[in-house]
């Protein structure tokens, strides 16, 4: 296949009065891995699953592999594959037999399954647990098995929502790379929406944040961090309230400045030069840090000044640390 683009023209979806996604529009080009990203309600999983034809867009256009969701979806389902962040697996299957089923409705024989299955299996590194029912997998493993499921039929497009939710790092990065394979050896056009920031720049070739339904900023991850600036002092303090407080008194001296919570994120020319001055400054605003730190630019900092919060995995690995 040809034209693995997907693409989508002003993209609608409204219940009621509230619109989950108004008007969004993008182009993810054949052989690329495209990241979308945006708060919990920000209109993620709605776009895919129209872009994948599970529910119908109020207005406005979508293509996959150059296939309207709408009048075609049925060419949509066969080009493209979907891992959605709810994994609806049957606890009392094996992998063996869920992936055969599934290769079977895509018109493969029995034996044309078995062995899809088999090499399936394989390339998740599943092939070692064929005998236990998936109830007793691991999360990671039920994930991997899920992603197999997604590749029965060979799409030219794949959708993965959140893939990696909840996985320990070791499991996360066993998707990362299949991810990679799937992209440079098979050419395969990746729609990738995700929970955690260094996935999508480890991944993505171009990543678009959603926010209230609407596309805020897109472009290359080196082109979102490169917009705000060069380096940041990143100030933590003892409470909010002065975090608030030495913004203020920093605000004159700083081309930005951002707050988050007991960190504040001052952007500025030079500013490991100025740390100094900035101390001096705090200092005689009677404000003690309890630490300073030089950054480079992060999607953390993208996503914050885009949204106006952290991203929401991390702020909930916080919380079971903290």
């Amino acid at each position: 296949m040809d034209n693995r683009e997907i693409i989508a023209d002003n993209l609608a979806k409204k219940y009621g009065n509230f619109y989950a996604v108004n008007g969004v529009s993008f182009k993810v080009n054949s052989g690329e891995i495209y990241g979308f990203l945006g708060p919990n309600g920000a209109g993620k999983s709605t776009c895919v699953s129209m872009m994948t034809t599970l529910i119908l867009p109020t207005s406005g256009k979508a293509t996959v592999g150059g296939y309207d969701v709408v009048t075609q979806a049925a060419e949509v389902r066969r080009h493209a594959g979907v891992a959605l962040q709810d994994i609806g697996l049957d606890p009392l299957m094996k992998s063996m037999e869920l992936l055969t089923i599934q290769a079977q409705t895509f018109g493969y024989s029995r034996k044309q399954a078995q062995a899809r299955a088999h090499d399936l299996l394989d390339i998740v590194k599943l092939s070692n647990f064929t005998d236990r029912r998936v109830g007793k997998y691991s999360g990671g493993m039920r994930r991997r098995l899920d992603l197999a499921l997604a590749l029965v039929h060979e799409p030219d497009i794949l959708f993965l929502d959140e893939p990696t939710t909840g996985l320990d790092p070791a499991s996360r990065r066993d998707i990362w790379t299949e991810v990679r394979r799937l992209n440079k050896e098979v050419g395969m056009t990746i729609f990738l929406t995700t929970q955690y920031l260094e996935e999508a720049d480890e991944l993505a070739d171009r990543i678009a944040i959603i926010t209230n339904g609407k596309i805020a900023v897109e472009g290359t991850p080196l082109e979102l961090k490169s917009k705000l600036g060069t380096e940041s002092i990143n100030i933590t303090f003892h409470e909010n309230e002065q975090t608030e407080k030495a913004a203020e008194v920093i605000r004159s001296m700083a081309d930005r400045v951002q707050t988050d919570r007991k960190v504040l994120r001052i952007y500025m020319a030079k500013a490991a030069a100025a740390v100094p001055a900035v101390m001096t400054k705090l200092q005689q605003a009677s404000l003690e840090p309890i630490s300073l730190t030089l950054t480079q630019p992060t999607l953390d900092d993208v996503f914050l000044e885009v949204t106006g919060e952290r991203f929401e995995a991390e702020r909930a690995e916080e919380s079971v640390t903290a």
